[in-house]
């Protein structure tokens, strides 16, 4: 049975462990989980029964495969010193624009590295996950991987160029959402709603969206017009979309966030 070691167990890796224990691929106790705030891993122990580990030498012992989840800027003190009990492991960073290279020169030799972008939606088993390999990486490894991602939703493999942008979508991405989802409930209550009731509405139709888009496959264009007739109130609602530039908007905040990962990574 695999075992599965979190350095860091913040909001990311918190999400990961409850979609994976959840997804029963991994058994919670297979999992240990670390941090330098005790008490974001007690909360994972008191919910999901995982073990906790004192240090991060203990967390990397207890697994075969070790999750890098700690910010960006303090990867260099998580691993400073570790290079002996990393040896042999395989390294799953979930850091922001931290490169490969830089983690492989971090991590020591005869480590293998992959690099992953997974997001919150990981809790409910609906996340989406890419990831890139570094050298060394085996057919084997890959598998590995994916059979963890798959547990909390979808799962692709593009090359380390592309992670940025794939950072600033889908891994920023949830928080347009709902950034969206609440825009529309405050707009039904300005119509009239009452709040819960506009709330609740806003999210089955953000949910039913995704999902009419993901069983159909068609463009989100063509579902788009199927829902808009010609002077009706759908049509209204888009052209004031459309004078607020919504399209613009949303393409310059995934390549602001897709800038920043890659300003991160330097």
């Amino acid at each position: 049975m695999m075992k599965i070691g979190f350095i860091g167990a913040g909001k990311m890796a918190g999400a990961l462990v409850r979609g994976i224990v959840a997804g029963g691929e991994i058994k919670a106790s297979d999992v240990t989980v670390t941090d330098i705030h005790s008490g974001s891993c007690d909360v994972l122990r008191d919910a999901l029964g995982v073990n906790v580990a004192t240090s991060n030498a203990d967390c990397i012992a207890a697994g075969d495969v070790v999750f890098l989840c700690v910010k960006p800027n303090d990867a260099d003190a998580a691993l400073a010193g570790l290079g002996d009990a990393l040896s042999g492991k395989l390294v799953v960073s979930i850091m922001a624009g931290i490169c490969i290279d830089h983690l492989e020169a971090l991590c020591g030799s005869g480590v293998r590295v992959i690099r992953a972008m997974p997001n919150t939606a990981a809790v409910v088993g609906a996340s989406a996950t890419v990831y890139c390999v570094g050298a060394g990486v085996s057919g084997g490894d890959r598998a590995t991987v994916r059979q963890i991602f798959e547990a909390v939703g979808t799962v692709a493999e593009v090359p380390e160029k592309l992670m940025d942008a794939v950072t600033g979508l889908s891994g920023s991405g949830p928080a347009y959402v709902f950034l969206m989802m609440e825009s529309l409930a405050d707009g039904g209550v300005r119509a009239g709603l009452p709040r819960a009731l506009a709330q609740q509405l806003a999210i089955q139709t953000v949910l039913g969206a995704g999902k009419l888009a993901a069983t159909t496959g068609e463009h989100p264009a063509l579902l788009r017009e199927a829902v808009t007739s010609p002077g009706g109130t759908t049509a209204a609602g888009l052209a004031v979309l459309e004078s607020f530039a919504m399209r613009s908007a949303l393409a310059e905040a995934v390549a602001a966030a897709a800038d920043r990962a890659g300003e991160m990574g330097r």
